[in-house]
């Protein structure tokens, strides 16, 4: 019953957001933009029994996903205004997506080997 609970409740706000964005794009765009799906799952983690630390550790994966999220949108938004299908362009930016992500963790993983060495 809980699951189907948080299925429907994320299911109507979903279904809310998207009628915004069908009636005014760019009010729906910045609706959409709000971290509602992050903050619904910390939202359910925190009602099913999850401690602070796990919320927080979920917290810092949402924020280290962010740029690569930015760089998702980007390249579907650079991909469309070029009439690009919009499955080629949510593909092309998923693929980008995951290159940034790999990328990231590289250039930490290169800061910390650095920075490291030097003290």
């Amino acid at each position: 019953m809980y699951l189907l609970t948080k299925i429907v409740v994320s299911a109507v706000i979903i279904g809310i957001v998207t009628e915004i964005a069908r009636r005014f794009p760019t009010y729906g765009g910045v609706v959409a933009a709000l971290p509602l799906v992050s903050l619904l799952s910390i939202i359910w983690l925190y009602v099913q029994g999850e401690s602070s630390e796990s919320l927080s550790k979920f917290a810092l994966g949402v924020l280290w996903g962010f740029p690569a999220t930015a760089v998702l949108l980007l390249i579907v938004y650079l991909s469309l205004k070029q009439s690009i299908n919009l499955y080629a362009s949510i593909f092309i930016g998923v693929s980008g997506w995951f290159v940034f992500l790999i990328l990231q963790q590289n250039l930490v993983n290169f800061l910390k080997a650095k920075i490291g060495s030097l003290f």
